[in-house]
């Protein structure tokens, strides 16, 4: 895989990276001519769910302190490369390298005490358990750094009143903040968000990532996985998107064009047709709230506040 262009002193936090990110980008081992080295490092990564392929010789490189946002169609493999990062998935081929370690066969449990944390597509909190339980849960085997409960209850300013309350009597968006929290509390240096808009309004995903900063701000990294395009390229430093288990585009926000993003996610060539391993049929996948280029609006799901 290519050298990721374009980072320099441009590269802002409104553009998504932290201040860790910035200072390691401008006076750390790149300015001075040398190769800075990733944090996470996939290698042709290849995961089958039984005779299925649904990831092909996936890589990708996420620096320290950026914002690394995967992007895709229903399908695409996206939640399947988070899953398998975190031990979830065994690959069939590739590797999987986390500060210069070899994770492949890692068990799921080391590298969440190794600083890889992961906030699942659906929440999968404990609905039993109260809003501290299930923070307790993520502190159980926390490394130590900045993030505590207390300052999740900073973070999220409602969530103390309401500690007591069961998870499953909260709101989508509520749920989605108590997993970021859980997450928040193990103080990983590697966060996996996968589908944080899901399922929920647009001013609740505008609310939920309106934190980012104060979240790449304690130095974490961020792995992204966002069907919303629009976004995934608000937010993210560096975008990669995926079709049926395949990299189809990647590179900077402000290096790729709508059309691109759209030919990458739709599989189609630049006349407008499906290409070669493309999916010219492949129906009507969730695309971008707000609309990228030619890509629409979807239609209204379940919205929950």
């Amino acid at each position: 895989m290519s050298e990721p262009k374009g980072r320099g002193a441009d590269w802002t936090e409104e553009r998504g990276t932290s201040d860790e990110g910035r200072r390691r980008l401008e006076s750390g081992p790149e300015a001075s001519g040398k190769t800075l080295k990733p944090l996470l490092e996939v290698r042709d990564l290849t995961v089958h769910h039984g005779q299925l392929r649904a990831l092909d010789r996936v890589s990708l490189r996420v620096f320290p302190g950026e914002v690394y946002a995967i992007i895709g169609a229903n399908g695409a493999g996206k939640s399947t490369l988070l899953r398998t990062i975190a031990g979830l998935h065994q690959p069939t081929g590739g590797s999987i390298r986390y500060d210069g370690r070899d994770m492949t066969r890692v068990r799921p449990e080391r590298r969440a005490t190794g600083g890889i944390a992961m906030v699942p597509e659906g929440r999968r909190l404990f609905e039993s358990l109260t809003v501290e339980e299930n923070l307790q849960v993520g502190a159980t085997y926390a490394r130590r750094g900045p993030w505590t409960i207390e300052r999740v209850y900073e973070l999220f300013g409602w969530m103390r009143e309401r500690r007591s309350q069961r998870t499953a009597q909260l709101s989508g968006g509520e749920q989605q903040s108590v997993a970021i929290g859980r997450a928040l509390v193990a103080n990983p240096r590697v966060l996996l968000l996968d589908e944080l808009s899901l399922g929920l309004a647009p001013v609740v995903v505008q609310r939920i990532y309106a934190m980012m900063q104060q979240i790449l701000a304690s130095g974490l990294t961020v792995l992204l996985v966002e069907q919303d395009v629009s976004q995934a390229l608000r937010v993210a430093s560096h975008i990669q998107c995926l079709l049926e288990g395949r990299t189809t585009l990647e590179g900077r926000p402000s290096e790729v064009t709508a059309a691109q993003v759209e030919a990458a996610y739709f599989g189609l060539s630049p006349g407008g047709h499906g290409g070669p391993g493309g999916s010219g049929g492949m129906g009507n996948p969730p695309r971008s709230r707000g609309g990228l280029g030619g890509i629409a609006p979807p239609e209204e799901t379940e919205s929950e506040a």
